[in-house]
């Protein structure tokens, strides 16, 4: 019997951040589905990204191939426009086409620092940050809607943090990225309806990552035993999780129904029915429903969410208002 077609064949993807966590995990759940993929970063064999991480784009097209997918690197540094704008010329020259763009770069940079408040944040590499991490998916945006507005249809996914507009942990800076980021998607589904590209942010659960695998102490072969110092850790996906719910989002006829919303793997895959690595289906999202969160989240969560219904109240006087039934003109009468 012929093979059957995997629901991306044809579809061309560029992942931008495919060297690992969760741009490695999207890359590869696209190539698993049968698209062209198309891996950038500035990691490469021999010429590492300043993170200092072992991990290449060359070694995720690797895995890519080895089971069974097409993949191509291209090095490129995503604040650069004109590495940006070459990297999509090359993408129309090769294909004449781009269906999907996911935005992964900068998820985990080390300039965003970790915990602190603002009195005690260091800013010395604060508009670096903001240029490697933010603006990075702004420039990426910009040519790949260039493509797809000549095509009439496309998808582009920013990979965020957390699935509240803002609160991502951290510090301002990293909030002040994580939101804005997921705000890109927002403006770009109201800007691209009229073109049919869908724009669709969305948050990984407690991610597995390289980065996190080795923060713990373990692999991803006895990665159950960091749930003895945090039991949370048992309830981690892996990176190609959040990268299934990118495959099914593209794969998704109607995926412009869900244009500008901010989406989570655990409720993609409720709805889409795949599953991480291992054929388990983690739902971070019903886990926390569990978990005691300390009083410094609440503290923040609390005024957040009054914040969100005051402002919901506010914005609904911009709708139109309902308009009175005009009542049945009557028949002249001779």
């Amino acid at each position: 019997m012929p093979t059957p077609k995997k629901p991306l064949h044809g579809k061309v993807a560029v992942v931008a951040g495919a060297t690992r966590g969760a741009g490695r995990g999207i890359a590869r759940a696209l190539g698993e589905a049968g698209a062209v993929v198309y891996c950038t970063g500035r990691s490469v064999r021999g010429n590492p990204s300043p993170y200092g991480r072992p991990e290449t784009i060359d070694e995720t097209v690797e895995i890519i191939r080895d089971a069974g997918g097409t993949a191509i690197p291209v090095r490129v540094d995503h604040t650069v426009e004109l590495e940006v704008r070459e990297l999509f010329n090359r993408v129309q020259r090769d294909h004449g086409r781009l269906d999907v763009l996911a935005d992964s770069v900068s998820g985990g940079n080390p300039l965003l620092g970790a915990w602190a408040s603002l009195d005690k944040l260091d800013l010395s590499n604060g508009v670096e940050a903001l240029n490697q991490c933010l603006f990075s998916h702004v420039i990426t945006a910009k040519y790949a809607i260039g493509l797809m507005i000549k095509q009439k249809r496309g998808l582009i996914v920013e990979v965020s943090d957390g699935e509240m507009v803002t609160g991502s942990g951290g510090s301002i800076l990293v909030d002040l990225v994580k939101s804005s980021v997921k705000n890109i998607a927002f403006r770009l589904a109201w800007e691209m309806r009229k073109h049919q590209i869908a724009a669709i942010a969305i948050t990984p659960g407690f991610l597995r990552s390289e980065m996190m695998l080795q923060a713990f102490g373990v692999t991803e072969q006895n990665w159950r035993d960091a749930g003895k110092k945090d039991p949370n850790f048992l309830f981690s996906e892996t990176p190609l999780f959040v990268g299934r719910a990118v495959a099914a989002l593209a794969a998704d006829p109607n995926v412009l129904k869900k244009s500008g919303e901010l989406c989570s793997s655990w409720e993609l895959s409720r709805e889409y029915r795949f599953t991480d690595q291992d054929g388990t289906r983690p739902d971070w999202g019903e886990h926390a429903k569990t978990i005691e969160w300390p009083d410094w989240f609440t503290e923040f969560v609390e005024p957040a969410v009054r914040r969100t219904e005051v402002m919901l109240e506010r914005m609904k006087v911009y709708l139109p208002r309902e308009k009175k039934a005009k009542a049945p003109k009557k028949r002249a009468t001779a």
